[in-house]
Order: C-alpha cells, then structure tokens, then sequence
C-alpha cells in the first residue's frame, strides 16, 4: 500500500495548482493583500483531514516554493492526525512538513489559521506559525481527553483541553480569534497587508491623514496621582499609532502584557507595553514567553519596536521560581538583546529593577529611551527600600525616608543626566517626539553574528 503512494508521488507532480496526488490538502498560490501568498488548505471530508504521507511531502513541497520565492505562507489547518493506514509514513511525511516550516520560520511570515481539530503532532505545526487564527469550533492538543483519561484518570472534553478559547486563554497558542472562516480569511488578509513579504523587504510605508506631529492632549491626566493607581496602556497606543488602529496579538493570554502591530507615521511598528490593570503589569513566566517571541517576530520581519514600559518588575514567588522564572526572564532579556531592528522605549511610570532592564533599556541596546515626567527609574520603590535600609527605624522615620526617597531617586532626571534616558518629554508630546525619532532610526543596520546561532534560553 506504501508503495503505491510513493509510486504515485513519483510519478505525478508534487507541486502545483491542480495537484493530483492523493490526500487531505489542497496547495496552491493566492492573491492576498495584493500579492502573492502560498496557501495550504487542510481538506477536512472525508477522512476529517488525516494528513498521509503525501500530504506531508506535498506541504513541504509547498514550503520550499514559498521560501525560495520570498512567499507568506498561509497554512489552513483541520486534521485528526497523522493518518493510521499510512502508519509511520504519515509520521514521516508530517515530519518532512515541520521541518521545512521550521527552515521557513524568520523568512516568510506564517500564518496559520485552525478551523477544525488538530490532533497529535500535526498539532505542533501550530506552534511553528508567527500568528496563529482560530475559530470557535476549533481545538487542539498532542494528547487528547482519552489520553488524559488513562493517564491522569481525569475526564475533560476536548473543547476543555484545547478548544479555541484555551487555546488564547491559557496556552496562548491562538493570537486571534475569528467567528467563522471568512472573518478568519479577512484576518489574515489584514495582517499580511502591514507585513513584508520576507525577512528581506521592509513593510510598505502607506500614507496618512494623521498628522505625525499630532499632540495627544489626553494622555496629560492619563497616569494616576497614586503610585499604585492602573491605567488601560491601550489608551496611550490608541492615542499615539496612526488612525486609533491597533491589531493586538494574543490578548487573552498574560494580558499583563500587550503586543500588536500598528503604523507610525505610516510605518508598521511592533508595539509591546506593560498592562497596569492586570497583575500591576509585573513580568512573569508567561508574559516573558510572550514578549520574547513577540519581538524576535518584530525582528525576523523588520518592523521598528516601540516599548511602552510601567512595570514594578517580575513577579514574586515560589511557585514562578520553581518553574524557571530565571530561564524564562532571560528569555526576555535574550531577545532583545538580539534585536537589530530600530528600537524606541517610552518609561510611563514604574521602570525597577532587572524588569527595567529588560524592557529595552539603553543597556539592553535600545537606540531612543523616552521617560514622561511621571517615571520612576530605580533599582527598587521607596517601600521596598525604606523596609531594607531602615528596618530598624521608627515607623516615623521609615515614613520620613521613603517621601525623601521618593522625591530624590523616582524621577526620569538622574538617568537622564547620566545618559540612560535621552529626553524626558511632556506627555502630550508623545507621537510626534516617537515618529521624529522613528524617521531618524528607520535604516539602522547592524552587522551580523559571528556564530551559526545563539544558544537561548528557552
């Protein structure tokens, strides 16, 4: 039976519209955005889209087009698996599959968009995608609540274990989530419309009636007078991206954190910004995954990064220590360390600690630091160190010092002095001071490692 696939597969072509070897997927070249993209469409009936081996080698055979001509790729997923009469075949052909989208993976966007099951381990092509779609039937895990069952004992349904809204909630596996499949195809012809083609090419800069030098009056009374007051960040993104337009990614998942992609004076940027309102916007394991992979995403595909950064650092813990809180912060650090796309960090308030570090500071390599007068850059808060150096004071006196702490080293204007911030600006001042300073930075290069590859923390 093997045989015969692969004497089929030999004998017809293995790529192209029209296909005729036989399985569960379509491939072929669209027009999406106005350019083209290589789609991969899963065909669920009527085998509920069991990938076999030629389907694996026909993806792959897709992929390779795709990245030798600088091509998005577009992956429509729905399968139950690797298909069992193919046996391990199907385990090789799915195989063949990760691997190319893994050599694809920093070169062409990847889009994958999930309309059905995604069962064992053709569900980790989804964890290869840049940004992922689903839709509310959807779901997906590599063992499923039959699995789970005989191992655990626990009985959990599928939509449960890996429905949609797991999927953005607690695995943080969806980005987006889309109604049906025409709002999911939208979707994906809205976000290849702000990215480049490849790593190669820049996005395209596209005209606006927003003007650059725009003053955001709002923003003046935005931060709360008390140091522990929240504040929705989306409304300072909201105020200072072209036209209110902001595509958030992942928004469910560590929501302490937001990331999204909007443009700047017509410029598609990156944008990463601690959320005030969930959790004080403090850095734990999965904000630190989720920001890591959002800007080597910004990096692989050249779009400039904007850092809006309120955080009192990374949350504390036994449990967060015990599962790797060191590995996954670095993880953080790493990325952007790694970052040769232009880079500006705006401090709003709270900038402390190792978490001031690693939120694109100057000694992380960030080329413009901005602060607004309310920040307040400082190894720790005045409690934290009125309780450290003074803990054998009077409660008096440990008030006394803490307003003087206060006053003296959380403000923006020593690390200004000491050129770690390079402006402190108004808050109303924040589109034009952030679009000037893009347009100056926008054709950084910066010159290629020596080595094969990092060794990061993961």
């Amino acid at each position: 039976m093997i045989l015969d696939r692969n004497e089929t597969s030999r004998s017809q072509p293995q790529f192209g519209l029209g296909i005729r070897i036989p399985g569960s997927t379509v491939t072929g070249i669209e027009t999406i955005a106005g350019r083209p993209a290589m789609v991969i469409s899963s065909i669920p009936a009527p085998n509920r889209g069991a990938l076999t081996q030629e389907d694996g080698i026909k993806i792959a055979n897709a992929i390779k087009v795709a990245v030798k001509n600088e091509l998005p790729i577009v992956l429509y997923l729905s399968t139950s698996g690797a298909s069992i009469h193919d046996g391990i075949a199907a385990l090789n052909g799915w195989g063949r599959a990760a691997r190319e989208l893994a050599a694809a993976s920093g070169v062409v966007p990847i889009l994958a968009g999930l309309f059905g099951p995604a069962v064992s381990g053709p569900a980790l092509l989804l964890g290869l995608a840049d940004i992922v779609i689903s839709t509310p039937d959807s779901y997906a895990f590599v063992s499923g609540p039959e699995m789970v069952k005989g191992y655990t004992g626990v009985e959990v349904a599928a939509v449960d274990l890996g429905g949609s809204y797991t999927l953005a909630t607690k695995t943080g596996v969806s980005h987006l989530e889309a109604q049906n499949m025409q709002e999911m195809k939208e979707q994906v012809e809205e976000i290849l419309s702000i990215l480049p083609r490849s790593t190669n090419y820049v996005s395209q800069v596209i005209e606006t009636n927003d003007p650059v030098g725009r003053l955001c009056d709002s923003l003046t009374s935005l931060i709360p007078n008390s140091p522990t007051g929240s504040y929705d960040v989306r409304d300072i993104i909201s105020e200072i991206v072209d036209d209110e337009y902001f595509l958030e990614l992942r928004p469910l998942w560590a929501p302490q954190l937001v990331t999204g992609i909007a443009r700047i004076g017509g410029h598609a940027v990156g944008i990463l910004a601690n959320q005030p309102r969930v959790l004080a916007g403090t850095l734990d394991i999965p904000a630190s995954q989720k920001g890591a992979r959002f800007v080597r995403f910004c990096d692989a595909f050249n779009l400039p990064l904007i850092s809006l950064e309120d955080t009192p650092g990374f949350l504390p813990g036994k449990d967060v220590e015990w599962r790797g809180m060191i590995r996954h912060g670095a993880e953080l650090a790493f990325s952007y360390a790694a970052c040769g796309v232009p880079r500006i960090c705006l401090i709003l308030r709270k900038a402390y600690g190792g978490a001031y570090i690693v939120m694109d500071s100057k000694g992380m390599g960030s080329d413009v630091v901005f602060a607004w007068p309310s920040a307040e850059i400082a190894v720790m808060g005045a409690q934290g160190a009125a309780q450290i150096l003074m803990r054998r004071a009077t409660d008096q006196e440990r008030a006394q010092y803490q307003e003087d702490y206060q006053a003296r080293y959380l403000t923006p204007y020593i690390a200004a002095e000491r050129g770690f911030v390079d402006e402190v600006i108004e808050p109303r001042d924040t589109r034009k001071s952030i679009a000037l300073a893009l347009e100056l930075i926008i054709a950084k290069k910066e010159s290629i490692r020596m080595a094969k590859h990092a060794n990061s923390p993961m």
